[in-house]
């Protein structure tokens, strides 16, 4: 009864249940991984002090951003430079922009620093200018934004002066120096305080780094791989036995062979 299982047809079927089943443990275990991970780099960065109480070290020594540097406060000298505000951005749940300047330290290189936060939008709100001459600043370490960075504009054709991401590949083709691939947002007792309207931009959690939305899609999608494959088992059973009882049909007469 079951000798159609060596027919060309369900050989076929045959092989496409016996790659597709590995293949969705294998994807449903990777994606339970990925959350694992997820949720062993949150219960690290729980364990470690806050990043802003830890002594400011020289910016070179923090390089490159990962999830332990991400909001540690880093030290660099230089002068500042060119000057952008990124519009768009929001502070407790106001409109308004930041306004970053470019530090050019002493190797030639610059570092985006975000010097604060001003409500209204950009070339109808005054903004104070950067200090002048060769300046310290300690400013709490930020990784470069990306295109899924909240706040980041990428629709391009901003004015001039005006940045939508806060990144070094964004700044390459806006100055004729180096960008470092990170910035710093000052705190409180750098910014100016409120005499001149500005304030801090608290700085934000590194990336993959907490149990956000993203970390529990890697769960759904372990279950959704797990349940995809029951169900491709689930049909072949239902295959299988359809066409049994189709051959039995058949051999008892009830049925004329199709062939």
């Amino acid at each position: 009864m079951y000798r159609f299982l060596l027919t060309p047809r369900w050989w076929g079927i045959n092989l496409f249940v016996v790659l597709a089943i590995p293949f969705c443990v294998f994807m449903g275990t990777w994606q339970l991984g990925r959350f694992e991970d997820r949720v062993q780099t949150h219960e690290e960065a729980e364990k470690r002090p806050d990043p802003g109480t830890r002594s400011p070290e020289p910016l070179d020594g923090l390089l490159p951003v990962s999830t332990e540097t991400s909001g540690r406060p880093a030290v660099a000298t230089g002068t500042y430079a060119d000057q952008f505000l990124v519009p768009g951005r929001k502070l407790d749940d106001r409109d308004g922009f930041y306004v970053l300047d470019l530090l050019r330290t002493e190797s030639g290189k610059a570092l985006p620093v975000v010097r604060g936060w001003l409500a209204g939008t950009p070339g109808s709100t005054e903004v104070p200018p950067a200090p002048a001459g060769e300046v310290t600043v300690t400013g709490d370490l930020q990784a470069s934004e990306n295109s899924g960075t909240t706040g980041v504009d990428l629709s391009g054709g901003l004015p001039e002066g005006q940045l939508g991401m806060i990144s070094a590949a964004s700044l390459v083709n806006l100055v004729p120096y180096d960008v470092y691939d990170a910035w710093v947002t000052l705190p409180a007792s750098e910014t100016g305080g409120a005499d001149d309207g500005i304030q801090p931009v608290p700085a934000a959690a590194a990336q993959g780094s907490g149990l956000d939305l993203k970390a529990f899609q890697n769960l759904g999608y372990t279950g959704e791989w797990f349940v995809f494959g029951g169900f491709v088992l689930f049909m072949w059973f239902r295959l299988v036995r359809r066409e049994a009882e189709a051959a039995r049909d058949v051999q008892l007469g009830l049925a004329a062979d199709a062939d």
